[in-house]
């Protein structure tokens, strides 16, 4: 059975490196898959937004029409590295950011004893990219979807693995959406382990949970760490596998549902339902601790926050 402690233990028990130059073609080919997926994401997204916006024109000048487009900023790292936030508002996405990102550096002596493998020199690299979509349209589920590879330590010594999930957060109720999610996501687990659909989905949902608010923060999904079988390319493959059946799911959910008709009353719940998104954010989220403990850029980082929220 597959558990968090197992998994650690993995990759403290990696064997060593022999040649430093394998690590490195592989961070490369991570590196890569991440930029590849952003691309990916952006231009499918973009075509959701721009059919929106056909569809809904009242003039006869299809050419009236401007083309919606992710706005991209560049950002580096004092310690090392950086990346590149890329931001769409439109009429379907209230606002939907994908980030891409490879930073390097030392942990600090308080962060560094809590990532394996850095607990020596601080020593780390990792390479990712974060998504995260709020709706205009309430029917519509928020997303967030996450991969990354880390690298710890230094030469022959070095650990490495990779993390990630997908979850979706339904404003309304949306039973429909949350089993399509779910099915798509169990099939491609169990196309590389038949454990890895109902222990990524407990870990989930125990993930996005809050506990002050003793809810969960929408339908789950998955989400792994210190994934490492020693078979790279087959976590390689399962990595690249998760963010390919998250766009594919996703923008069917969203094509499905942005016609749907809404009123004050379910917007005012979606912005509320908002609330409960920005309080796990700011609160618990790892992917939040770990980019300011590692001198990330604010403005990368609390990409994730919708730009409309309610508290009451």
């Amino acid at each position: 059975m597959i558990n968090k402690k197992k998994l650690i233990e993995n990759i403290l028990n990696q064997p060593p490196i022999n040649q430093n130059t394998e690590i490195d073609k592989k961070k490369t080919l991570a590196e890569n898959w991440f930029v590849n997926l952003r691309d990916q994401i952006c231009n499918d997204f973009t075509k959701i937004e721009y059919n929106f916006k056909i569809k809904n024109n009242n003039s006869e000048k299809v050419t009236e029409v401007k083309s919606p487009i992710f706005t991209q900023k560049k950002w580096d790292r004092d310690g090392g590295g950086g990346g590149v936030i890329s931001i769409m508002k439109g009429d379907v996405f209230e606002k939907v950011g994908v980030n891409i990102s490879t930073v390097y550096g030392k942990f600090s002596d308080k962060f560094k004893s809590q990532i394996p493998g850095a607990e020596k020199t601080g020593d780390f690299w990792a390479s990712g990219i974060s998504v995260v979509a709020h709706m205009n349209n309430p029917f519509v589920p928020a997303a967030h979807m996450n991969t990354r590879f880390l690298v710890t330590g230094l030469g022959e010594n070095r650990k490495f693995w990779f993390g990630g999930g997908c979850d979706l957060t339904p404003m309304l109720p949306d039973k429909k959406s949350a089993i399509f999610f779910h099915k798509n996501l169990k099939s491609i687990c169990d196309k590389y382990n038949k454990e890895y659909y109902e222990i990524y989905k407990k870990w989930c949902d125990d993930y996005f949970f809050l506990p002050h608010r003793n809810e969960a923060r929408g339908v789950g999904g998955i989400f792994f760490d210190y994934l490492n079988t020693f078979e790279w390319d087959m976590d390689f493959n399962f990595v690249k596998d998760v963010g390919k059946t998250f766009l594919e799911t996703y923008s069917k959910i969203v094509d499905e549902r942005v016609d749907q008709k809404f009123n004050d009353e379910e917007k005012n719940i979606q912005l509320v339902k908002r609330g409960r998104y920005v309080e796990f954010n700011l609160l618990y989220d790892r992917g939040t601790i770990f980019g300011l403990n590692t001198g990330g850029n604010p403005e990368a980082i609390l990409m994730s926050l919708p730009p409309n929220v309610k508290w009451e």
